[in-house]
């Protein structure tokens, strides 16, 4: 299915059941990986991108977890990755507990390492990755990830969270915006 917004073409890839069925199946093999820890599992969100994923991820996890958001930023204005990863978070102590990190997408692995690199020295129990979206193409550094909604190509994807200039996050399914 082919969009026309803001004279941009956005050609849907992942339609909303597809995302909704996978983020399920996930959220059941997560509840079944974390349910005999003795703590609620930490769920930290990665804003902005993250947050629609997160809400609806959440929702399908079946033993308790708390929720905390940072914010990383590694584009500009453009359609490629500045280069520099700048985070903010306030997040409360994760020292000994069961983290889960929920990206939107993965592409070179630059914000990811620098994320995790930040949250390892808080001592969790263990720390894993949730990607909605891996792009392997553009990969540039290695990321460990547990749990994948789907490949994508290296090319800019829109929608479910994911903006282009602050626009599409409100689209509720995956797409390409064509050149």
């Amino acid at each position: 299915m082919n969009l026309n917004i803001n004279n941009d073409s956005v050609t849907e890839i992942i339609s909303a059941e597809r995302l909704h069925v996978r983020i399920r199946e996930l959220g059941s093999e997560i509840s079944r990986d974390y349910a005999e820890i003795a703590t609620p599992l930490v769920v930290i969100g990665v804003l902005k991108g993250a947050f629609i994923v997160l809400a609806d991820l959440v929702r399908t996890i079946t033993i308790p977890c708390t929720i905390d958001f940072l914010h990383a930023s590694s584009y500009g204005s453009e359609k490629v990755s500045s280069g520099t990863v700048t985070i903010r978070h306030k997040i409360t102590s994760i020292q000994n507990r069961h983290v889960l990190l929920v990206e939107d997408i993965i592409d070179s692995g630059l914000t990811m390492q620098r994320i995790t690199g930040d949250l390892l020295q808080m001592n969790p129990a263990s720390m894993k990755i949730f990607t909605l979206l891996d792009k392997p193409e553009a990969r540039k550094l290695p990321v460990d990830i547990a749990y994948t909604g789907f490949v994508v190509p290296d090319r800019f994807i829109v929608g479910y969270g994911i903006d282009f200039n602050e626009q599409y996050r409100e689209l509720s399914s995956i797409g390409i915006i064509n050149q």
